[in-house]
C-alpha cells in the first residue's frame, strides 16, 4: 500500500511573527515548528512551497495539471485574524484554507490559535474548511456575512459620520483627492511608491499593519519624514467582527505604538481591514480617538488586474473629495507601482490637487443633521 504523503501546515501569528507546524496524515509532526519574523513572509512562502504539491499542481509545481481522482493533497491553514499572507500564498499557487472561529478554541489577546491547532483542523476535517481564492482572499465564502454586517451597522455609521468620526470621502466641491495605501510597509514596493510620490511632490496617507511595520520601521520613518499621513490598519489585518473588544483594542494600541516609535508621531486615523464592521465594532471604535476612514474609489489593485486597468478605474471614478484605496502591502504590488504615475499625471491633468486624508477631512465639517446615506461621509461646510 502506498504511503499517505499528505501534509497539513498550520500557520499561526504572534506578536513576534509567524509559526508553521506541519503534520502528516496520522497527526505526527513532519518538521520542527518553524518560526519566521514579521518581515519574512517570502521565506515562509518558500518554506511552504517545499511541501508536497497542492490541488491543481503537478509534482514539478506547474499549475493546471489534473490531479488523479481520489488523490488528496496537502494544505496550508490560516484563520480569519491572519490577513497578511493569503494573497502571497495563493499567488504562489499554494492550496490555502481558512479555519473559522467556531471551528477553533479561543485565541490569546494578541495572536492566533497555535499553529498545530490549525494544522489539526485541516487534518481532521478538511472538507469543513474554506479554500481561499485570489479574489475572495481571507474572507472567501464570508462575503454575505460581511455585507450583512455593513447593513446592520448603518445606524452606528450614520451617527459616527454625523459626529465627524467616520468618512468615506471629503468635500465634493473642492478639487482635492487623497491617495491612500494599505497593508504595508512591504519592501520593495513601499519604497518604490515613496520614490514616485517624491518625484511628483504628491502627499499620500499610509494605513500600516503593525506586524510588518515592526519589521520595516525605516519605511514608516520615511513616510513621516516625507510629509505623508499615517493611519493604523490593525496588527494582523483581521476580520474585525471576529475579535472581542479587548482584542481589537490590543491590535490598535500595539500598532499605534510601533508607528509612533518609528515615525515620532502617533497615527491620526484608523481604517478597518476590508472595511469590515458591525454594530459592536463601530461602537468600540467610536470610543477611540482616531476617526474611521473608508474610501469611495477602489480600483481593486490587490487583485492585480494590470497597471492600465488600475489607473483607468481610478481616473474614471475620481471626483472632488475622493479617497482612493490602493495597496503597498499584501503581496506583489508591482502593478500598483506601475499604475501610480498614470494615476497622478491623469488626475493632475484634470485639475485635481493631492492632499493627505486627514487634511482632506479637516476641510470638511460634520453636518448639522445626520445624513441619510447608507454609508455616510462628512460633507462641505453649510451643506
Amino acid at each position: 500500500m502506498a504511503e499517505d504523503s499528505r501534509r497539513y501546515a498550520g500557520i499561526a501569528w504572534t506578536a513576534a511573527g509567524f509559526e508553521v507546524a506541519v503534520l502528516d496524515a496520522a497527526g505526527r509532526p513532519v518538521r520542527a515548528l518553524a518560526r519566521f519574523g514579521p518581515g519574512q513572509a517570502a521565506g515562509l512562502t518558500q518554506y511552504l512551497s517545499g511541501l508536497a504539491p497542492g490541488p491543481g499542481r503537478g509534482s514539478a509545481g506547474r499549475v493546471g495539471r489534473a490531479v488523479p481522482r481520489g488523490r488528496r493533497r496537502s494544505m496550508a491553514v490560516l484563520d480569519s485574524t491572519n490577513g497578511m499572507l493569503d494573497g502571497a500564498l495563493v499567488a504562489a499557487g499554494l492550496p490555502v484554507y481558512r479555519a473559522d472561529p467556531w471551528q477553533l478554541p479561543g485565541r490569546p489577546l494578541l495572536g492566533s490559535v497555535p499553529a498545530r491547532v490549525l494544522a489539526e483542523a485541516g487534518r481532521q476535517d478538511p472538507a469543513a474548511l474554506r479554500r481561499l481564492t485570489a479574489r475572495g482572499g481571507i474572507l472567501a465564502g464570508r462575503g454575505a456575512e460581511q455585507r450583512a454586517g455593513l447593513v446592520r451597522s448603518q445606524a452606528q455609521a450614520t451617527a459616527l459620520a454625523g459626529a465627524g468620526r467616520l468618512a468615506r470621502h471629503g468635500c465634493r466641491e473642492v478639487a482635492e483627492v487623497a491617495l491612500t495605501f494599505d497593508d504595508g510597509p512591504n519592501p520593495p514596493y513601499t519604497g518604490q511608491i515613496l520614490a514616485i510620490l517624491d518625484r511628483y511632490q504628491v502627499p499620500a496617507t499610509f494605513f500600516c499593519v503593525g506586524l510588518p511595520a515592526s519589521a520595516h520601521a525605516a519605511d514608516v520613518a520615511r513616510m513621516a519624514a516625507d510629509g505623508h499621513g499615517l493611519g493604523t490598519h490593525t496588527w494582523s489585518h483581521p476580520f474585525l467582527p471576529d475579535l472581542s473588544e479587548t482584542q481589537l483594542a490590543e491590535q490598535l494600541d500595539r500598532t499605534d505604538e510601533v508607528i509612533a516609535r518609528a515615525a515620532g508621531q502617533r497615527p491620526a486615523l484608523f481604517r478597518p481591514p476590508y472595511g469590515s464592521r458591525s454594530p459592536d465594532v463601530l461602537r468600540w471604535l467610536g470610543g477611540r480617538p482616531a476617526p474611521v476612514v473608508l474610501w469611495d474609489v477602489d480600483p481593486s489593485d490587490w487583485a492585480r488586474p494590470g497597471a492600465a486597468v488600475i489607473a483607468g478605474r481610478v481616473l474614471l471614478r475620481a471626483r472632488p473629495g475622493t479617497i482612493i484605496l490602493m495597496h503597498d502591502g499584501g503581496g506583489d504590488r508591482s502593478q500598483t507601482v506601475a499604475a501610480l504615475p498614470l494615476v497622478i499625471e491623469g488626475l493632475l491633468d484634470r485639475g485635481f490637487r493631492f492632499t493627505r486624508a486627514a487634511d482632506l477631512l479637516a476641510a470638511a465639517a460634520p453636518p448639522a443633521r445626520l445624513p441619510a446615506a447608507p454609508l455616510p461621509s462628512w460633507v462641505c461646510p453649510g451643506k
